[in-house]
């Protein structure tokens, strides 16, 4: 099997009713709870290291056809968004195809990119999933270790932007982990308008 082959099986997996596409293994966090901490690199029985980023066509290719599936998720174990408008692209591609189009982010993206880049979601991304990790900034920058202490403002600034042009937006919390108070995260939800889900850790969702 060639390099490239061998890389395109770690791009989709296929898990609770979704298809989940690997985008990268980069992220812009460092979050203390996050498998990769511990070298670990097997999320539900799935190798998520990839031996570089994949493509479009790989995307595309590893995704099928996306009817069998109730929405094609842009994942990692890393941040998409680091790659959005590589995403954005397959996105509107699967989306011609009948896709429902989600993607997992952390929602650093605006601080990534130095722009607002939420507009830019608008027809090609109908769900975003927000990893809110923590109910302030001082256990987010302890348990996800940002890059820029803008960080948790930034996440909820994206939150807000997002509304006015993706449908569904759901922020998550982990569970089990110590700091992290999910009722309060759950209130944060609650105030912005949008969903709030529990994460299990080591669990892809």
């Amino acid at each position: 099997m060639s390099a490239q082959a061998s890389n395109v099986s770690h791009v989709a997996y296929a898990l609770h009713g979704n298809c989940y596409i690997n985008v990268t293994n980069r992220c812009t966090l460092n979050c203390a709870f996050c498998p990769k901490a511990a070298g670990n690199w097997i999320v539900e029985g799935y190798d998520m290291h990839l031996d570089r980023d994949p493509n479009i066509k790989e995307m595309l290719v590893a995704a099928g056809n996306p009817r069998f599936y109730r929405e094609i998720v842009f994942c990692g174990l890393g941040e998409p968004t680091l790659r959005l408008y590589t995403v954005l692209e397959a996105a509107r591609l699967l989306r011609r195809r009948g896709a429902w189009i989600r993607i997992n982010t952390n929602g650093l993206a605006n601080l990534v990119y130095g722009r607002d880049v939420t507009p830019d979601l608008e027809g090609n991304v109908q769900a975003l999933s927000i990893a809110l990790n923590a109910q302030d900034e001082t256990v987010y920058n302890r348990v996800c270790r940002p890059p820029s202490p803008d960080a948790y403002r930034s996440l909820l600034d994206f939150t807000r932007r997002a509304r006015d042009f993706v449908p569904d937006i759901t922020l998550t919390a982990p569970e089990g982990v110590d700091e992290v108070d999910l009722a309060a995260c759950q209130r944060i939800a609650l105030d912005l308008g949008v969903k709030f889900r529990r994460r299990a850790c080591g669990r892809i969702d």
